[in-house]
């Protein structure tokens, strides 16, 4: 057992090393998005704007179409994010929840359209793990939208859609962005606390 444990950390040693260093680039832009926007810094969209330029030209070598047309919307919504967080302080967003019901109704729709867009997808597509990759795809499109309005359960949307996605990079050799994924689930918990602080600070808010 010791034997086949050494062969498979040797393995993953190895291909770990022949990460590109565009990967590692936008992996280190990626961890300061998400440290920053958990800290409610506005820095963290120019950090997205780059990070997620480089994972669109990434994804589509890998062949993960999906999450290649999810990073070029992340790109518009970088520029969204940062005009969102930019007004006036009389129009400064607070941080806010939604009702469990809106939540529900969110999961159920997105879960839909994700299938269906996967199977749509599928007679077009030859990619492995398209319904996985259109779920993540879909349910971060949304949550990026949660992120720019600052409500707070965007993080538990984040905690899940991580957890899948290590998985899937991993199936894909993306060895740096696994690891920068499975970081982001401690992020997710960071985010979730920090945010709640400023909750907590004031009558609580929902939509």
């Amino acid at each position: 057992m010791g034997q086949i444990f050494d062969n498979i950390l040797e393995q993953f040693i190895s291909q770990f090393q022949q990460q590109s260093g565009l990967e590692a680039i936008a992996v280190i832009l990626a961890l300061a998005y998400v440290w920053l926007a958990a800290r409610q810094s506005i820095w963290c969209w120019p950090c997205a704007f780059i990070g997620t330029s480089i994972y669109t030209y990434i994804f589509w070598e890998v062949s993960l179409p999906f999450h290649m047309l999810l990073n070029a919307y992340y790109i518009f919504m970088a520029v969204y994010g940062w005009w969102q967080w930019n007004q006036p302080k009389s129009k400064h967003l607070k941080v806010i929840s939604w009702t469990q019901s809106r939540h529900v109704i969110a999961i159920v729709g997105l879960t839909v359209l994700s299938f269906v867009l996967a199977y749509s997808a599928k007679s077009i597509l030859d990619a492995e793990h398209l319904y996985l990759d259109a779920f993540i795809t879909v349910f971060s499109v949304f949550t990026t939208v949660l992120v720019a309005h600052k409500v707070r359960e965007n993080w538990v949307y984040w905690a899940v859609i991580n957890a899948s996605g290590v998985y899937l990079y991993i199936a894909k050799d993306l060895y740096l962005t696994a690891v920068l994924t499975t970081l982001y689930l401690g992020f997710s918990v960071y985010g979730y606390i920090n945010w709640g602080k400023e909750q907590q600070a004031k009558p609580l808010t929902s939509e």
